[in-house]
């Protein structure tokens, strides 16, 4: 018998510019793909599962499950629950009422291009931004996420491809699903 893991897919592209899907309908696909224990964490796409597969392997199988089902070009990255519970651990910078915190999960490597563009980009003096293991986080101050120049270049579809990012309340409420 395989052991099994526990993993959360983070979907790319969720509900927004009209790709619109309820959240149950995206765990049936999970199930009908042979995952277990499937729950979906806000309307999001944050889908977590159980599985005695590898990542590579389950990666392409569910982003082409979810594809033929919703019709559009699926991308999603997964990450074993030990590697989420790591990210949320490393984040570098303290909570507060005045910042959003973003963390960015996707192919690898993604962290350095995205380091890169953040100095490139001309930050503003109370924008951060930090790569702590292999992944990258973002403080801007709240009202600001969109206006700043980074934030409009992670609009571009070269990086959208590479990564998804999740608010640093979104990521507490997945490990405390996990």
């Amino acid at each position: 018998m395989k052991n099994k893991s526990r993993f959360c897919a983070f979907l790319r592209g969720v509900n927004v510019n009209g790709t619109a899907m309820k959240m149950a309908e995206v765990c049936k696909v999970f199930s009908d793909a042979g995952m277990e224990e499937v729950s979906s964490v806000l309307a999001t796409g944050n889908i977590l599962f159980t599985s005695d597969r590898k990542v590579s392997d389950l990666k392409p199988m569910l982003e082409k499950a979810m594809s033929q089902h919703f019709n559009y070009e699926a991308f999603l990255f997964i990450k074993e629950r030990s590697e989420v519970l790591e990210i949320f651990e490393k984040v570098p910078f303290e909570s507060s009422r005045e910042n959003h915190i973003y963390v960015f999960v996707g192919t690898s490597s993604v962290e350095n291009t995205l380091m890169e563009e953040f100095i490139k980009s001309n930050p503003q003096d109370n924008e951060k931004a930090e790569i702590s293991g292999n992944t990258f986080y973002w403080q801007i101050p709240k009202g600001n996420t969109l206006d700043s120049a980074f934030g409009k270049i992670l609009g571009r579809k070269s990086l959208k491809d590479q990564m998804t990012s999740r608010n640093i309340n979104t990521l507490e409420k997945i490990v405390k699903k996990l």
